[in-house]
């Protein structure tokens, strides 16, 4: 995976010091500097681009020397793309300017990528229905669809939008809002319409962050769901042949091979995803309960500005980068991401056994490129470095293999039918404590009907539903009983005032 970080990332990451020395038994971590907001919150790294540290080649961004003449080009027209969109207004008033980050992204795959040929095309479909065929002895999970599709980078930007746009708009809109939120009320009046400019900037600004970031790792990917579930049509297995070529020149394995171990996973992740409805919206929604629970410590914005030398512009870019507005990590955040870690290593787990189990007395070369994706998620894959840099997430190799080996056991233990029926309900999937202990779990079930659990569940649920709408119903019944009661009340309150207003009553 190139060094350059996705989406909002520090300019500076460094990937060695924010890694755990071995990857093992460590507590998941929030980000350290998400959406690179150790600058000011709702800015860029660095500030805007065209500033210091925003933009490649500038000062402070990560260049050795300072300021790199060959990347001016590529500034400055970043810059028009920018003030172009400002004026226009394209992108919408979101907090990302996703039309800007799609600009960018294409431009610069454009420089690096080719179109694909009516041979890569055939040979991805080949491989698709091939792999088919042999899941359909590994799970019990049919195929998702019957749709095979080779796709360039610029497919995969423009597929994965949607996805991306799901995962960034909780944690953008919330970091960008915390700082204003924390704004003395005098500071907010004094800046007035300001502040809606400084949100369209910060829009634009984080567009091109996202831009540089996917242009990146569009050219690397390498299926539509590398970075751990499907950012295409749903059901759709999609294959980048020009990224398969170039992972497989730097291994000892013929190019078809590659092709079908990468289809198999593919294909697994789309059954996966097609068949398990609930999976997908857990996941994103563990994204953003995470972004719901950003907040920023406002009394750095007071050390700031004591700590500010006006006269010293670098003492400025120094209290910016020092990592003053950053936002703190609260437990529930940390649930979060343990919640989303847990449930990433799951559909990696399983896929990783039930690929193995269908084509791991096929290819000779199974268990090798096994191994290689393994160690290339490890050392930062697509999504190790997606998820790191977006929402602090980082899969360890331990949680993955554990995974792996649960699956595998309880495939052993049950068949492939007690295996996939645990993801029938979020309840039954296992847990964060059960990858600790993978053999203990399947030792511990062994007496546990799934099937019987689920129908368990199942009436467990349809009771609280029943329930819920009982008391619904109960409560719908007392107010208009009450409203009865009331009009009842007013009537005769009417009928005495009218008595009142005629007189007496005769006899």
């Amino acid at each position: 995976m190139s060094d350059v970080p996705f989406g909002f990332g520090p300019n500076d990451r460094d990937k060695d010091r924010d890694r755990p020395g071995d990857g093992e038994g460590s507590e998941p971590k929030g980000p350290q500097d998400p959406f690179g907001f150790g600058n000011l919150p709702g800015m860029p790294p660095g500030g805007f681009p065209g500033m210091p540290g925003g933009f490649p080649g500038m000062p402070g961004a990560g260049g050795a020397g300072g300021f790199d003449m060959s990347q001016l080009g590529q500034m400055l027209t970043q810059l028009g793309q920018m003030l172009s969109h400002a004026q226009s207004g394209a992108g919408g008033d979101g907090p990302v300017n996703y039309d800007l980050a799609a600009q960018i992204a294409t431009q610069a795959l454009a420089q690096k990528t080719s179109s694909l040929t009516d041979g890569q095309r055939s040979a991805v479909r080949d491989a698709v229905a091939l792999a088919q065929l042999w899941l359909d002895e590994a799970t019990e999970f049919p195929a998702a669809s019957s749709e095979a599709v080779a796709w360039t980078p610029t497919d995969w930007v423009t597929s994965s939008m949607p996805t991306w746009k799901r995962m960034c708009d909780p944690v953008a809109r919330r970091v960008s809002s915390a700082w204003v939120e924390g704004l003395p009320e005098q500071a907010k009046q004094a800046a007035g319409p300001m502040l809606a400019m400084v949100g369209q900037m910060g829009g634009l600004a984080f567009g091109s962050q996202l831009g540089n970031g996917l242009g990146e790792l569009a050219a690397e990917v390498l299926t539509s769901t590398d970075i751990g579930f499907p950012v295409g049509p749903a059901g759709a297995a999609a294959l980048l042949p020009e990224a398969i070529e170039k992972f497989t020149e730097g291994l000892d394995r013929p190019a078809n091979e590659v092709m079908i171990f990468l289809a198999a996973r593919e294909a697994a992740h789309q059954r996966l995803f097609t068949h398990v409805p609930w999976l997908q919206e857990r996941l994103l929604g563990a994204v953003e309960q995470y972004a719901q629970g950003i907040s920023v410590d406002t009394s750095r914005i007071e050390e700031l500005a004591s700590s500010i030398d006006p006269s010293n512009p670098e003492s400025i870019q120094e209290a910016m980068q020092g990592g003053m507005f950053e936002p703190q990590t609260t437990p529930e955040q940390k649930a979060a991401l343990a919640r989303l870690e847990t449930l990433l290593a799951l559909v990696e787990g399983w896929v990783d056994a039930v690929v193995a189990q269908a084509v791991g007395e096929r290819l000779p070369g199974a268990e090798a490129l096994r191994e290689t994706l393994r160690r290339r998620r490890a050392s930062g894959g697509p999504a190790e470095q997606a998820f790191a840099t977006v929402v602090g997430l980082e899969l360890r190799p331990r949680r993955l293999r554990a995974a792996a080996e649960l699956w595998k056991l309880l495939g052993e233990q049950r068949g492939t039918e007690g295996r996939d029926a645990l993801w029938a309900h979020p309840d039954l999937v296992p847990t964060a404590d059960d990858l600790d202990d993978p053999a203990g779990f399947v030792a511990g079930s062994d007496d546990t009907d799934p099937i019987a659990e689920i129908e368990r569940q199942f009436q467990r649920d349809r009771e609280n539903d029943a329930a819920m709408d009982a008391a619904k119903e109960a409560a719908e019944r007392r107010e208009a009983a009450q409203r009865e009661q009331d009009t009842a009340g007013g009537d005769a309150e009417q009928d005495d005032a009218e008595q009142d207003d005629d007189g007496p009553a005769k006899d």
